[in-house]
């Protein structure tokens, strides 16, 4: 089960720290990920890590500004957006998959996903 916390309404340029709780014991058998789903938008790739945290990805709307990490003593993924936009207003996903790919970036990937936590970004 993953479990998403940390959304909120901010205004532009303000930071925000998500974290995805994993209960089980497997967590750091996983690569994990943040998804993001704007209203009216297909679910979109926003940052993936590997269990070794040796393979980072971003997309390219995000580099530079937002930096995921994991705890696998602790069972936690981690988001931290910092000078946010408008455009990065979304449900933010938590996801987690079990394949042993390189790169791990689709949707269709991913075999375990939270239940969304809402981020609102005003201008």
């Amino acid at each position: 089960q993953l479990v998403e916390s940390g959304g909120g309404v901010v205004q532009a340029g303000a930071s925000l720290r998500l974290s995805c709780r994993a209960s089980g014991r497997t967590f750091s058998t996983y690569t994990m990920a943040w998804f993001r789903q704007a209203p009216g938008k297909e679910r979109e790739f926003v940052a993936t890590i590997s269990r070794n945290f040796n393979n980072i990805n971003y997309v390219d709307s995000v580099k530079g500004r937002f930096t995921i990490s994991r705890d696998n003593a602790k069972n936690t993924l981690s988001l931290q957006m910092d000078s946010l936009k408008p455009e990065d207003t979304a449900v933010y996903f938590c996801a987690a998959s079990q394949s042993y790919e390189a790169v791990v970036i689709h949707v269709q990937d991913f075999d375990y996903w939270g239940q969304g936590t809402q981020v609102i970004v005003s201008s």
